[in-house]
């Protein structure tokens, strides 16, 4: 196909295709239906950003993020593309109210499962011809549908309401179970599956046991001090993102946090700042990363146990997009098991809340905002009794997804090679710096700090509405 490279060329500045990239492009322009697994940083956006220029009609992608949203469309801005909007909560209602009557004008619609939901903005899409409709981030269907978001579950009653039309699914990490939840919900039929190695020969692992918190502080100020990022530190809770922040910043570190409370403002200069090099570290939950545009980030480190296996490769995939050497570093005491269970139940509806839900209506309750999400979804579609046994089911998938991470980082075998293992995928040949099951040494890999690093000074109002809102 000569227009592809044409056009991969001349509007996207590339001289050839990533693996896999041409056989999924090619497949979309076919109108069939597509489920792309591929890392992060092989090139998903433009899996569903050049097929748009040789087809008719408007491409929709659902999203799950206003920070990923808004950062695709600059994206696509920087390439000359004017015709792409975001429709979510960061418009105004008069911004909202004009962009869906300017619907028509658009190639590109971003926008999340919830927008889908209203009415004025569907009526709106009925009208369009629709190219083809994007899953970004597809993972979140089957990680966050059933007990978090579950208007991930409603896209496949808004596919029926929009007539055929065809749909692309990408992801970083998937495994059979969350591919068949993927087929289900997008409606798919007999879709065109494309699956790279998972493998990233650049990241070594590393997973280190300690006896309590204090040290791991310790361990966490030593290693960010003495060696040089860019990098991330996930943890559970948000008030220790704060602290981490804090005490980094004590010791010279430019360090910013990032977690789910913040002012949409402040998150979004905060993920600014570290993808211009104006942070050097991010303390941040699971809240941050997804669509980070940050080639050169060389340390991940988590201070707990993940939730899921495919949870922690999303978040250490973010390293190393350069193909430079990079390091994953885990901290981990023997309690943190059922640490993370406590935190991933805060909000997890219980049997006495789905009792109450049932034999109530929510006028007269209290409860938690996501379990009162969640419960209106299920109550809509199962029984008491049948909404009691889906969530211990979950539950107790929940609590063996934590022990199977927990058993992969106590045991001798190759963290590597088990990570694959989750996926169904084998390890065909270890890197040199591979983990620390592999008798890897971290000091061989990792840069010594060779500058005295200020901290970052508190930004004054002009200089954050120049990022905010740059000219």
């Amino acid at each position: 196909m000569d227009k592809l490279n044409e056009i991969l060329q001349k509007r996207f500045g590339h001289a050839t295709f990533r693996a896999g990239q041409q056989e999924i492009i090619e497949q979309i322009i076919e109108k069939k239906d597509v489920i792309a697994i591929l890392p992060t940083g092989m090139g998903k956006s433009l899996l569903y950003q050049l097929p748009a220029y040789l087809m008719e009609g408007t491409v929709v992608i659902v999203s799950p993020l206003l920070s990923l949203m808004q950062d695709q469309v600059e994206q696509l801005k920087i390439l000359g593309e004017k015709r792409v909007i975001a429709i979510n909560s960061f418009l105004s209602f008069q911004e909202k109210e004009m962009a869906i009557r300017r619907l028509a004008d658009y190639k590109f619609i971003f926008t999340s499962p919830e927008m889908l939901q209203n009415e004025q903005f569907n009526l709106a899409l009925r009208k369009l011809s629709i190219a083809y409709v994007v899953a970004d981030e597809a993972h979140c269907i089957s990680q966050w549908g059933f007990d978090f978001r579950p208007d991930y579950l409603r896209i496949s009653t808004w596919l029926q309401s929009i007539g055929s039309v065809n749909v692309l699914a990408l992801t970083a990490t998937a495994t059979a179970e969350v591919v068949d939840d993927i087929k289900k919900t997008l409606q798919m039929n007999a879709p065109f599956e494309y699956i790279h190695s998972l493998d990233r020969p650049a990241i070594a692992y590393e997973m280190i046991e300690v006896d309590n918190q204090q040290q791991k502080m310790k361990w966490i100020l030593g290693r960010v001090t003495s060696t040089e990022g860019p990098g991330i530190i996930y943890t559970q809770s948000r008030k220790k993102t704060e602290t981490y922040a804090a005490a980094l910043r004590e010791q010279g570190i430019s360090v910013g946090f990032y977690h789910a409370k913040m002012e949409q403002s402040d998150r979004i200069l905060i993920q600014q700042q570290f993808q211009q090099g104006q942070l050097e570290w991010i303390c941040a939950t699971n809240a941050f990363g997804m669509g980070i545009h940050k080639d050169n980030i060389r340390q991940i480190i988590h201070d707990h146990i993940p939730t899921s296996i495919a949870g922690y490769m999303q978040e250490v995939g973010r390293a190393a997009r350069d193909g430079k050497q990079a390091i994953a570093s885990l901290l981990y005491t023997p309690t943190d098991v059922e640490q993370t269970f406590y935190v991933t139940m805060q909000d997890f509806p219980e049997e006495q809340d789905i009792q109450i839900a049932y034999q109530s209506s929510y006028s007269d309750i209290e409860q938690a905002e996501t379990t009162t999400r969640i419960l209106t979804y299920w109550k809509e579609r199962l029984n008491e009794h049948e909404t009691i046994e889906l969530f211990k089911d979950i539950k107790q998938k929940k609590w063996q997804d934590i022990q199977k991470f927990y058993t992969m980082i106590r045991n001798d075998i190759c963290i590597r090679q088990q990570l694959l293992h989750y996926f169904d995928q084998r390890l065909i040949e270890k890197p040199y710096y591979c983990c620390s099951k592999c008798k890897m040494e971290a000091a061989n890999i990792l840069q010594k700090r060779t500058e005295e690093k200020n901290s970052q000074e508190e930004l004054n109002w002009k200089k954050r509405l120049n990022i905010l809102l740059p000219t």
